[in-house]
Parts: C-alpha cells; structure tokens; sequence
C-alpha cells in the first residue's frame, strides 16, 4: 500500500485536514477491487471530542453476512483464519477507539471506519 504525505494542517491545528487519496486496484479474480483510503479530521470533531477518523472503501461486492464480522474463527473465505477482523477490532479498542464495518449506502462496496483518539490518556 503507498500513501501520500500530509496536507498543510498539522493533525493538532483543529482544523480540517487531510492525507492524500490513496487507490489500489486489488487483483480478486478477474474482478478488480478499487480501494480508496481518506484520511483525515472532521473540524467540528477536532474541536469537540478530538479523534481521528480513519474511512476505508471499495467498490466491491459489499459485506454479505454482516451479523458474523466480528465472530472470533468465522470466516467465508477459503483458507482464511476468521481473526483478522476480530484482532483489528481489539487492536482499535486497546487504542480507546472503535472498528465499525458496513456496506456502504449508495453503490457497490464496503465501508471500514476506524476512531481513533487523538490522545489515548483521554
């Protein structure tokens, strides 16, 4: 995965910043999979509860059994673990933030949000 660099605001200004727009066409098959990464800060939030919002989507197929995202060794895909989503969801909740998943409202695809606090002694 590449990522750009930060904008002009610093993550602690208060004001709205964001990082570059990261896409990657991901090989599944002979479908390819647009991922976009925002990242960034909403200002109301900045000033308010001061987190950071991470925002990750794709144009995929979307979230087919979304009661089972988080069920420690359930998993859909061949070979796969079942604890990536669970271990990322703890990993975020050990930094005192959230994972949330769903399929986005308009259009094809998934939606990953991480919330993170800018300050984790908070």
């Amino acid at each position: 995965m590449w990522m750009g660099g930060v904008g002009d605001q610093p993550a602690g200004s208060g004001r709205a910043f964001s990082l570059r727009t990261m896409d990657r066409d991901q090989n599944r098959g002979d479908e390819g999979v647009r991922t976009t990464t925002r990242i960034g800060m909403n200002e109301r939030i900045a000033t308010r509860a001061r987190k950071l919002h991470i925002l990750v989507e794709d144009e995929g197929p979307g979230l087919s059994d979304t009661g089972n995202l988080f069920v420690p060794f359930f998993t859909t895909k061949q070979g796969g673990s079942g604890i990536g989503l669970v271990l990322s969801r703890q990993i975020a909740e050990g930094h005192g933030g959230t994972l949330e998943l769903e399929n986005r409202a308009q259009g094809r695809g998934a939606r990953a949000r991480i919330i993170l606090p800018l300050d984790p002694t908070s």
